[in-house]
């Protein structure tokens, strides 16, 4: 690409590959054709994806799956999953499977509170300044009646909004902290609306307070949005059983409950095992909430922020062993929706939804929550036992295999093969190449 590009976003979506194609490829032709390989065949339907962003040129897919027996609340459930790593339905299944007889999983919503901010400047005196809010606090919810009408006939809207002095780490920083109840929908454009609207209400008034002097009826609106860090909204996910039960190949119910409890102190002391640690439950969680059509940056933000709250990067997951009985759990700050967004409008996600049985935004939270959990102890299991390696190189196998060029009848051959060998890159290339030479 030699020069830059004026007006790209107008261009046709014709033009935009063509261009693409002819200033960033080596093969313009070749380019065209695997863009146009992954078009939906129905024009609509391709339609509908190209407008989901800007300079759609095609689309990029990941296998979407399930992950079946998942046993929650006495309800069983099949789980969608979109994601391109090869271990995590199979770790998933596995662990739905293993507590499928043990009672399951259960689950409890410890709140659903979402927070937003308008962050702003103000010289002057903070006595005044406190003054001023509780003087204009009503005002600052009947500026915002039409928009939240809606949400409150539904039972959501507005909890609170209190005044947050920040001086000590900003000169003249403040904020507007607000919480709020969105119901089914993630809300952020209802939270931002509202949040915009406070932010206009504030600086009108405070033009016209008596008791401000000049500069300080100039407040300086910063910016006013919503915070994907949501510690209150909040679920549990848990399984438990009495350790005997926990009959893992090799082991010994005992020392398998011991070892997992260690491994998941470990992670709770140690960042550089925790990263790794909450990654994987991540690996579940994003999976559901990319099926669903949900934000999954937004959830990692918060659920890593949430792992720092007590300012050590630590274990999300937890489990004890106390009287006999083996305990494992997660709470985690999940910001879900199943209204809005993409959940009506892509294909995929109102299936995903629809194979969850509908469910409601707290269900869904329930259900991210236990994917989490799930994938967390097929790994932890794994680790403490035969190790990491085994399990998922054996998935990766086929990823290798079609690397290398092997044929179906050469993929199944070697897929028996090492169903009791170790799957190593060199060993997989080693065996392929005796195989063709035979």
């Amino acid at each position: 690409m030699n020069t830059p590009v004026e007006g790209f976003s107008k261009l046709s979506k014709a033009e935009k590959i063509d261009w693409i194609a002819n200033q960033c490829t080596k093969d313009p032709v070749a380019t065209k054709k695997l863009l146009e390989r992954y078009w939906n065949p129905d024009p609509q339907v391709q339609k509908l994806h190209d407008e989901f962003i800007e300079n759609t040129l095609s689309n990029y897919y990941l296998p979407f799956a399930v992950a079946p027996n998942f046993l929650i609340n006495g309800e069983f459930y099949a789980i969608p999953m979109a994601i391109e790593e090869s271990s995590v339905v199979a770790a998933a299944s596995k662990a739905a499977k293993f507590w499928l007889d043990k009672g399951g999983f259960k689950t409890t919503i410890l709140g659903t509170e979402k927070v937003g901010q308008v962050h702003f400047i103000y010289k002057g005196d903070a006595k005044k300044l406190r003054v001023f809010f509780n003087e204009i606090k009503p005002g600052l919810l009947e500026s915002v009646a039409s928009i939240t009408q809606n949400m409150e006939k539904r039972g959501g809207g507005i909890n609170a909004i209190e005044l947050r002095d920040r001086s000590d780490k900003i000169s003249g920083y403040y904020q507007l902290h607000c919480t709020f109840e969105t119901l089914d929908a993630m809300g952020a454009n209802f939270i931002n609306s509202c949040l915009e609207q406070f932010a206009k209400t504030l600086k009108d008034q405070a033009k016209g307070h008596l008791d401000f002097s000049e500069e300080e009826k100039n407040i300086e609106v910063v910016m006013s949005i919503l915070s994907n860090y949501v510690p209150n909204c909040l679920v549990r996910a848990e399984v438990e059983c009495p350790v005997d039960k926990l009959v893992i190949k090799d082991i010994s119910a005992e020392e398998f409950a011991q070892k997992f409890v260690q491994a998941v102190n470990i992670a709770n002391v140690e960042p550089y095992r925790a990263v790794t640690h909450n990654k994987g439950i991540m690996n579940g969680i994003d999976a559901v909430v990319l099926a669903t059509g949900n934000d999954f940056r937004a959830v990692e933000a918060g659920v890593h922020a949430y792992a720092s709250k007590n300012g050590n990067y630590s274990s999300l997951t937890h489990a004890t062993i106390e009287d006999g009985i083996f305990k494992f759990w997660i709470e985690i700050p999940l910001a879900l929706g199943t209204v809005g967004g993409l959940t009506s409008l892509h294909p995929l996600v109102k299936l995903a939804l629809e194979i969850l049985q509908n469910p409601s935004a707290k269900e869904l939270m329930q259900i991210v929550a236990v994917a989490g959990l799930a994938q967390n102890f097929a790994a932890v299991k794994s680790l403490v036992t035969t190790g990491i390696q085994k399990g998922h190189m054996k998935m990766h196998l086929l990823n290798m295999l079609n690397q290398m060029g092997a044929t179906e009848s050469e993929k199944a051959q070697l897929v028996h093969y090492f169903k009791h060998e170790t799957v190593t890159n060199a060993s997989v290339k080693e065996a392929l190449e005796k195989l063709q030479k035979s």
